[in-house]
């Protein structure tokens, strides 16, 4: 499965907003356009804010193009708000599940924690990112190396919020999916509609 190996802080630079909760995206000179002096600030056509918008979302969850086309058909396809469905299908992605409970710093880290293989989800081995959870599954750390991995990437993000869809057991280093997540509880600010408006 391809997957963006390229430099992460230029993704954040290219649409102007951290897409990590990491020193490096978050500091103010890193939020300048890229290049030596950067580009001159020019207003973008309504294309552009679009294409802006839905890049921020791809970026933040570390997804390729096709594999968002995808989700945001089978939302199109669903009973209810396109928006939200989309959201929702994104946010119970596995590796998202486990970027949410601080168990790794980012969402690059998750995926290849779970890539190799050391996530459980109801007791069985899954090593596909993508992977989607549904309510009442039990996604745990399965690796003695993992779970010192883990329980130091908590120490070290010891303010994080674990979202309340997500019934978390630190001492266990297990959570359970409590319920669907609502755009309330998505730590991501995203405009949804210009997103579904760029492929209109």
């Amino acid at each position: 499965m391809a997957n963006y190996t390229g430099p992460k802080v230029k993704l954040s630079r290219r649409v102007g907003v951290p897409i990590a909760d990491l020193p490096k995206h978050t500091t103010k000179r890193q939020l300048n356009p890229p290049g030596m002096h950067g580009f001159r600030a020019r207003r973008l056509r309504d294309y552009g804010v679009r294409l802006n918008e839905k890049q921020k979302l791809r970026y933040h969850y570390n997804v390729l193009e096709k594999k968002f086309r995808l989700y945001l058909d089978e939302a199109a396809r669903s009973k209810g708000n396109t928006g939200v469905l989309l959201l929702q299908l994104l946010e119970t992605r596995l590796d998202n599940a486990v970027r949410r409970m601080g168990w790794t710093r980012s969402i690059w880290a998750a995926r290849q924690m779970v890539g190799h293989g050391h996530v459980l989800v109801n007791g069985k081995r899954v090593d596909i990112p993508s992977y989607r959870l549904l309510v009442g599954d039990t996604v745990e750390v399965r690796t003695d190396k993992a779970k010192k991995l883990a329980r130091e990437n908590m120490e070290s993000l010891a303010g994080l919020e674990v979202p309340e869809w997500l019934n978390a057991n630190p001492a266990e280093l297990s959570c359970k999916i409590a319920s669907l997540p609502s755009v309330d509880e998505v730590p991501f600010d995203v405009n949804m509609n210009l997103i579904i408006e760029f492929y209109r």
